[in-house]
């Protein structure tokens, strides 16, 4: 028999039972009631800051924050009374009048929670004229992010996700009153600040208050250059997410038409950045086994997310030695593109213009890293997140959803199912293990799943038993869960051999530059398990699934590279790391 206490109360006349400690917000949605929240993320911003969300108790002195009020036994509470409705357009309506209102322009037009409430409530957005509290000058001090204050409604969201799930709380709420913005300490821009571009500050963002530094533009502009070969390349977690923008459900698999509108959008080729995870596989498998057959640093950390590996220069400068030296998907596809690829066509490198479509925004930061350049030049020219590959589409219009399926290009876009799983947590950890476990034992495996390390906990650990050797591994998402295994690393506790790391909570599905969810979505909907479930449907039914047996790697290291490890592979595909300063 449960020990759980059972509530009874009532919510606009109907009665409802819930578990003692629900808030009338979560005991609304059980029976069926949408109570508005703009400042709320469950488990994260619980501090009833917009009001938004008031109700009426009986026997309350005032209307209460339902997202952070508890449910007594024998309550009533309206949600939507005539005082109800009049309060939360009035709070709506002040938040207006310090509103940067220029919706048509704005990127998050027709996605901004703010918008909408205010179209729901029947908001006059001149009642409240006056003067306003921010400054009009965006701080663009990034190569990944700008930060437009006028349209912030201090809502906390992106404090929060910075400082609880991230945890390396570069920005906060400065000042008091109505003077009371959201930035950096000290009033700094954020290129002045130990940021690690993860980006998911955009994601729970209600506004258009913080956005990506688009680079549409430039993409445009080489498109229109009859002297440059523009290739584009999408990262293995854009097909699951991308059809969210053309309004498909979560973890639909729409990348036979994405290809179709890379095709029809003028790129001269459509590559797989898959091609990239799969050559990452092969040079971080061999470092690997390298590392443990002649006493290298251990444990090897994974070096595909450059979020990842910003924190780690700013807060972990000490583990430099255990990141794999191996560049990131992007940058050994770019790499390819402007030696293998050049050479094999006979093209001046100085002409090929690389764009890449990332989940995320710390690759804008990552292509411009300072020892990318094999070639001469640098390894992406470009790099848009999927919202930004969206917005092409639709501008050119481009009928997403009417697009036949199309093939991508060979030989630079044959890619296999491990490569397409590292958009998932845990996903490089399993493409490693099925060709590390193959060259150790000098078996093929009989099962290539390795459940384990699959799913959403933040942190997961796993041990294999390979040919009479222990393997011990970890995989950890979100930087509240990196910090976990890295502090376990420098306090010398971690008997492990391989370790995983990814930026953000979920891994690429989650990353900074996917489809933005609202609030109420991002609570109720398992939205990372749904697009990670794209990837492995994917990786199942694909007829290549380990990295060591795609055939364009192959090619690369018969023709080019000559084995993975090489000089030549080091010289183009493997880069260095610095320790920076926070300030």
């Amino acid at each position: 028999m449960s020990d759980i206490k059972m509530v009874n109360l009532k919510i606009n006349g109907l009665d409802v039972t819930v578990p003692a400690g629900t808030t009338i917000l979560e005991a609304a949605k059980v029976a069926g009631i949408n109570i508005p929240t703009l400042c709320y993320m469950k488990g994260i911003n619980e501090i009833g800051a917009c009001r938004v969300c008031v109700v009426e108790v009986k026997g309350a002195r005032s209307m209460v924050a339902s997202c952070v009020y508890p449910v007594s036994e024998g309550m009533e509470v309206v949600t939507s009374s005539d005082k109800v409705i009049e309060a939360r357009k009035t709070t709506l309506e002040l938040l207006l009048s310090d509103h940067k209102k220029e919706c048509l322009s704005c990127e998050r037009n027709l996605n901004c929670e703010l918008q909408k409430l205010s179209l729901e409530y029947g908001c006059d957005t001149k009642r409240f004229q006056g003067a306003t509290s921010k400054e009009d000058i965006p701080d663009v001090s990034t190569d990944y992010l700008v930060r437009d204050n006028t349209k912030c409604v201090l809502c906390r969201r992106c404090v929060a996700v910075c400082n609880k799930i991230q945890e390396v709380a570069v920005i906060g709420a400065n000042e008091r009153g109505f003077k009371t913005n959201v930035s950096c300490a000290f009033e700094e821009d954020i290129g002045n600040s130990p940021c690690v571009a993860c980006g998911q500050c955009i994601n729970v963002c209600p506004t258009g208050a913080l956005t990506e530094k688009s680079e549409i533009a430039n993409v445009k502009k080489a498109l229109a250059d009859p002297e440059k070969i523009v290739i584009v390349a999408p990262a293995p977690a854009v097909r699951a997410t991308l059809g969210e923008e053309f309004g498909n459900p979560i973890g639909t698999n729409v990348e036979g038409k994405m290809i179709t509108a890379l095709k029809r959008l003028g790129f001269d080729k459509v590559f797989d950045v898959n091609l990239g995870a799969d050559l990452t596989i092969m040079e971080e498998a061999t470092e690997l086994l390298e590392r443990i057959q002649k006493g290298g640093k251990l444990p090897m950390i994974t070096s595909c997310s450059p979020g990842w590996i910003r924190y780690m220069e700013f807060y972990y400068p000490d583990l430099i030695e255990n990141v794999s030296s191996g560049k990131s998907p992007q940058q050994m596809f770019g790499a390819v593109c402007k030696t293998y690829w050049a050479e094999k066509n006979g093209i001046d490198p100085k002409n090929i213009y690389v764009v890449t479509v990332m989940p995320c925004i710390a690759k804008k930061f990552e292509k411009k890293r300072d020892n990318q350049a094999a070639s001469g030049y640098p390894d992406v020219d470009a790099s848009i997140t999927t919202r930004e590959l969206a917005r092409l589409i639709k501008e050119k219009g481009i009928m997403f959803n009417e697009l036949p399926d199309s093939e991508l290009d060979n030989p630079l876009g044959e890619f296999t199912g491990a490569g397409v799983i590292f958009g998932a947590t845990g996903g490089v950890m399993e493409a490693a293990l099925r060709t590390a476990v193959e060259t150790i034992s000098g078996k093929e495996l009989g099962k290539l799943d390795f459940n384990e390390v699959r799913g959403m906990e933040g942190v997961k650990e796993a041990s294999y038993e390979v040919a009479g050797k222990t393997i011990k591994v970890a995989v950890a998402s979100g930087l509240s869960n990196a910090k976990i295994i890295c502090e376990k690393i420098r306090n010398g506790e971690a008997d492990y051999q391989f370790v995983e790391i990814m930026c953000c909570p979920g891994g690429c599905i989650n990353g900074g530059g996917q489809p933005i969810l609202d609030s109420y979505t991002r609570r109720n909907v398992d939205y990372k398990t749904l697009r990670a479930k794209a990837l492995y449907n994917q990786d199942a039914s694909s007829k290549i699934r380990k990295s060591h047996e795609n055939k364009a790697v192959q090619g690369l290291y018969n023709e080019y590279f000559g084995k993975p490890g090489s000089h030549k592979a080091h010289e183009i595909l493997h880069t260095t790391y610095v320790a920076r300063k926070k300030y």
